[in-house]
């Protein structure tokens, strides 16, 4: 019978702090625990018949001795905390060696190459939290007509630019020439497109940001499947985390709900596949802001939506739900966090099953290429062995 598997990532939902955590300054950090306190609890039962309860001590979330789903935790093998590396990690790819970063802002021979290639002196290059930027900068960006450029303790250089003041158009260009660019020493791992609107005092982000990504250094489980004949699609942003490579069709979403209708709409339509969705929300508009009510209020919501999903698939559905990173709302860094992440692994007729502490994310990969009949791609291990192993402990 023809699979479709849903993966579905909670873009910064993790589950407590990894042990080299201390290396990446994120000790005490646990988004799901330290957020369930922040609100005196969280309401999330479809989530925990699922058994995400029995991964930790999160206050409103119940542990279930019989839950739906197979669950465990996940350790990131990859250097670094941000969302491209845990992404390519799911799909097989390790990075040895962490993305730079540029906390004092980048070097003048960048920004030099930068200005001469666009025609445009730069605002600001330093580290900075994208709305207090653009509130700082705005302004005089609005008077000038010089972008704003910044970085953040991930490995981005973000151009923002008042749409009204710099076309979309330009602003994309203006990031496909940081692109060329910011390759090897500076193998800077994405160039974002940050646009907005508003009056000074009054500014906000639209939702017509875009990811230019370093390509992955060698084929994923995506394009494995896609040249098996395997229809592989992107909900949301997760294309540009690969740079459009893997991929047999793409669709935007507006945020967290919008995708999860989509992939709904996906379940009516699509015979055999892959759905690969990024519910960013959680992480892009809660965590880096440090607002764990309304982190709260996305989680809650998404339970919701993920309880009209359920329902929708069939029994050769399978259905993964896991995290690319930590970011924690509830401490002073309003950065990504170096955390475990939960992995909840669902079919209709399979029982449970323990899925313990896995090694890294490239599990996920060897997961889905198994259930697809592809093997051996990734260093990770398929859930579906913990299965085999039980049977073989029942005979």
């Amino acid at each position: 019978m023809e699979k479709r598997v849903l993966l579905l990532v909670m873009d910064g939902v993790g589950i407590g702090e990894m042990p080299d955590a201390k290396e990446y300054g994120d000790e005490g950090s646990n988004t799901l625990r330290n957020l369930s306190r922040a609100v005196s609890g969280l309401n999330l039962p479809c989530l925990e018949s699922l058994g995400l309860g029995n991964l930790g001590d999160f206050k409103g979330i119940s542990k279930n001795k019989n839950p739906k789903a197979s669950y465990g935790i996940m350790l990131e093998l990859s250097k670094g905390k941000d969302t491209v590396t845990g992404h390519w990690e799911m799909m097989g790819i390790v990075n040895e060696k962490p993305f730079p970063t540029y906390p004092d802002g980048f070097p003048s021979e960048i920004i030099r190459e930068f200005e001469n290639m666009t025609g445009k002196k730069i605002l600001g290059n330093r580290a900075a939290s994208g709305t207090e930027i653009i509130k700082e900068l705005g302004e005089e960006h609005i008077k000038t007509g010089i972008p704003i450029v910044y970085t953040s303790a991930d490995s981005v250089f973000q151009i923002a630019a008042h749409e009204e003041v710099i076309s979309l158009e330009e602003l994309y260009r203006m990031c496909e020439i940081a692109r060329k660019i910011l390759v090897e020493p500076h193998n800077v791992c994405r160039v974002i497109a940050r646009p907005f609107t508003g009056k000074p005092g009054n500014f906000s982000r639209t939702p017509r940001r875009s990811d230019f990504t370093i390509p992955p250094p060698e084929d994923t489980v995506l394009d494995h499947l896609v040249r098996k004949g395997i229809k592989v699609i992107s909900v949301g942003k997760v294309i540009e985390m690969f740079a459009g490579r893997g991929f047999s069709e793409s669709i935007k979403m507006k945020n967290n709900e919008d995708g999860m209708k989509t992939v709904v709409e996906l379940l009516g339509s699509l015979n055999e596949g892959l759905i690969f969705c990024a519910l960013t929300d959680f992480d892009t508009v809660y965590g880096h802001r440090n607002d764990p009510e309304g982190f709260a209020r996305a989680l809650e919501d998404f339970d919701g939506q993920l309880t009209s999903l359920i329902p929708e698939m069939r029994d050769d559905d399978y259905l993964i739900l896991t995290a690319d990173h930590g970011c924690d709302p509830t401490t002073p860094s309003t950065d990504h966090s170096r955390e475990y992440v939960p992995v909840l692994f669902y079919n209709k007729t399979h029982d449970y099953k323990t899925l313990g502490t896995r090694s890294c994310f490239c599990d996920v990969g060897a997961t889905i290429a198994d259930l697809f009949g592809l093997r051996g791609l990734t260093k990770g291990k398929s859930f579906m062995l913990n299965y085999i192993y039980a049977f073989s402990r029942a005979d």
